[in-house]
């Protein structure tokens, strides 16, 4: 009988939202994890910075004391606390004891994941981490078990649901950034400090974890050139509609191939406008979604609620029960497979294409001369508008492929140019043929 085997021991890291949820989970339906694990699953102790604040939780369970907590009996540790330290040492202690780990940290995993999985490998244990990315959305273990066997090119996401939120209502109300973000944080999709959502660290982290796995290569939060969306005024939404796109902050993965045959892999998070028919331009308010290129299985979509009490807890409960099945029959999971060792991309020499917007002197010979400015640079034009007259006057530019360092140097030259008053916004194009 399961219910007669040695219980699988839990020692749970942090007690937030998520935490408070994998507890009662546990606690409601023993049964059905017992069978789905092969064992009993049982919370052995919860360790918390303040025991008074969790009345949900069992008073016995709490503790205040984490490394105690790891250093105890646990067959697996569960993280949830959040950041660089202590989680770090408290994950390593636990993999040199022997213990399997669960986690949430994106953060950490993007910054000390190299270190975490050779622990894991020396130790012979699992380090399982699907709620790191996209909460309830299975997509983790997809790209590194079920397209094992193919070769992922491109991996583009919205994984900040903060973000997503406040982008999609600026594109239904019209509305400017700050105030959009000032209701975001009333509803409670934004944080009192904003910051890691919107100028882009949350995302950033999460490229880092999908593009080591996807392309088999360590990538650090270091290697992800990162923008955020505080700079996304209603202007640059209403220039997106007028070219029926639509304005997302993306996380984009992608193989780069030089002339030679050189590939190399980039990793960039920021703000790009997609066309209104692309797959992830319907993704809106908090959720998450993230589309994937591979050579034989195609386009796949991976679409679901990125953040949240129960949906995060669901992800982290899966790689717990598939931790605890490892221990029951003496297995181990997936390890970390960095075989192909591609070099990072620098955003200066990744292709990608801009929408530029031009407020324009209304004389003969402006456009010859900002045309004259891109051939200069190599920079081809895919499409040019001419808006207005007088003061208002205006110029759309939307380039083809060129490099970045290619279409920056374009800009700051034409920004000097007597007939351009203003450059008005530059943002990225993707989703469509250049």
């Amino acid at each position: 009988m399961i219910e007669d085997r040695e219980p699988i021991r839990v020692a749970l890291l942090g007690c937030g939202t998520v935490g408070t949820e994998v507890v009662r989970l546990l606690q409601e339906y023993p049964t059905e994890y017992a069978a789905r694990t092969g064992a009993p699953v049982r919370v052995t102790g919860v360790a918390v910075r303040r025991p008074h604040k969790h009345p949900d939780v069992p008073e016995q369970l709490l503790t205040t004391d984490a490394a105690a907590l790891v250093e105890g009996s646990a067959d697996v540790v569960v993280e949830l606390i959040g950041g660089i330290e202590p989680a770090r040492s408290l994950l390593l202690a636990a993999l040199r004891a022997g213990k399997s780990v669960v986690t949430a940290n994106k953060a950490l995993l993007a910054e000390h994941g190299s270190e975490l999985y050779a622990a894991a490998d020396a130790n012979g244990v699992d380090i399982y981490f699907e709620a790191a990315v996209a909460g309830a959305i299975p997509l983790l273990r997809p790209l590194r078990e079920s397209l094992a066997g193919d070769r992922i090119n491109r991996v583009t996401g919205i994984v900040n649901g903060t973000s997503n939120y406040i982008l999609s209502a600026m594109d239904s109300t019209g509305a400017g950034y700050e105030e959009t973000l000032e209701e975001a944080g009333r509803l409670g999709y934004a944080e009192a400090d904003p910051t890691a959502d919107v100028d882009g660290f949350d995302a950033a982290s999460k490229a880092a974890i999908l593009a080591s796995l996807a392309f088999h290569t360590r990538v650090g939060a270091g290697d992800v050139h990162r923008e955020g969306i505080s700079g996304i005024g209603a202007g640059d939404i209403e220039a997106a509609r007028s070219l029926n796109r639509t304005v997302k902050l993306l996380a984009i993965c992608e193989r780069v191939f030089d002339e030679d045959g050189t590939e190399s892999v980039s990793a960039r998070v920021h703000p790009a406008m997609i066309p209104r028919d692309h797959p992830l331009a319907g993704v809106g308010g908090a959720f998450n979604a993230v589309f994937v290129e591979a050579e034989s299985a195609g386009q796949l979509m991976f679409y679901g609620q990125g953040a949240g009490g129960a949906p995060t807890a669901s992800a982290v409960l899966g790689d717990l029960v598939a931790a605890a099945r490892n221990v029951v029959v003496s297995g181990k999971g997936p390890r970390e497979s960095a075989h192909a060792q591609l070099p990072a991309r620098s955003m200066d020499w990744t292709p990608t294409r801009y929408h530029i917007s031009l407020d324009v002197a209304d004389r003969p010979g402006v456009l010859s001369q900002v045309a004259a400015t891109f051939n200069e640079h190599d920079v081809s034009i895919s499409v040019v508008r001419q808006q207005g007259r007088g003061a208002d006057a205006s110029l759309v530019v939307v380039t083809h492929t060129a490099a970045d360092s290619a279409l920056r140097a374009t800009v700051e030259q034409i920004a000097r140019l007597s007939s351009v008053n203003e450059v008005a916004s530059v943002m990225r194009v993707e989703g469509e043929p250049s």
